[in-house]
């Protein structure tokens, strides 16, 4: 019971902080690996309650305006495909192989936003290209794969890539980036599922409590804006960083 109540806790927090900036992972993947479930059941267990919450705020995003369908629906395909070959590769290989490389690219997107104080402020969007079209769906698939393989940064990394990509704020640019980042949880929980790595008493209990940290996360960035997203953003950023460090 003392780890069910643990694991719901965590839950709730990691939903909060995912839904606003990304990085949720970094609370609720340790929290079932302290409650003492295996790894790769972790994995699964975590993509099936993390569902619930990037649905809950894909859903509040949407009905907020926030989500160009326009784009989505050429980058959605692509996170799914992704997210599917991801799942299957980590359950072959170790997933420190990519640690480095995930540490570099983490503190590369932490200090840029940093340092460029202006940078996801303002709504600059103003139409899809077909290299912007071209270099979303490179994002949605390599992001796709990543969340699939690994998990850690991946809302942060779709946040950053839809700023820096299409000109978005960070309100606009979370809200995409959590229609996205639902495909590759909900894809990923699937096959997973199909696997056999996941532990439903365990994951249900959670779901029920990342629901309501992704709702009050996305009512929290949806009234703040900007302001709050971005100093989240970069904490979760160097988050990331300072756990995959720790991990090696």
């Amino acid at each position: 019971m003392i780890s069910i109540i643990f694991l719901c806790a965590a839950g709730f927090l990691a939903a909060f902080v995912d839904s606003i900036a990304g990085g949720g992972g970094l609370i609720s993947v340790p929290a079932f690996l302290m409650a003492g479930i295996p790894p790769h059941i972790a994995l699964g267990t975590n993509k099936f309650s993390s569902s619930t919450a990037s649905f809950t705020s894909s859903l509040k995003f949407a009905i907020s305006g926030k989500i160009n369908f326009n784009l989505i629906k050429f980058m959605a395909p692509l996170t799914l495909v992704g997210s599917i070959l991801g799942v299957k590769t980590v359950l072959l290989v170790d997933q420190r192989i990519l640690y480095p490389l995930v540490m570099v690219l983490v503190l590369f997107v932490g200090v840029y936003t940093f340092f460029q104080k202006n940078l996801g402020m303002n709504n600059n969007f103003t139409e899809v290209t077909k290299n912007t079209l071209a270099l979303g769906m490179l994002l949605a698939f390599t992001v796709g794969f990543y969340d699939g393989f690994f998990g850690p940064g991946a809302g942060s990394f779709l946040i950053f890539g839809f700023i820096k990509i299409f000109k978005f704020d960070f309100v606009n640019a979370a809200g995409n980036g959590k229609i996205l980042n639902f495909v590759s949880n909900i894809t990923a929980f699937i096959v997973f599922a199909i696997e056999g790595k996941i532990w439903f008493f365990q994951g249900i209990f959670v779901a029920i409590f990342m629901i309501f940290g992704a709702h009050f996360g996305t009512k929290a960035a949806l009234t703040k804006g900007a302001k709050l997203i971005r100093p989240i953003f970069i904490i979760m950023s160097f988050g990331v960083l300072v756990k995959l460090v720790l991990t090696l």
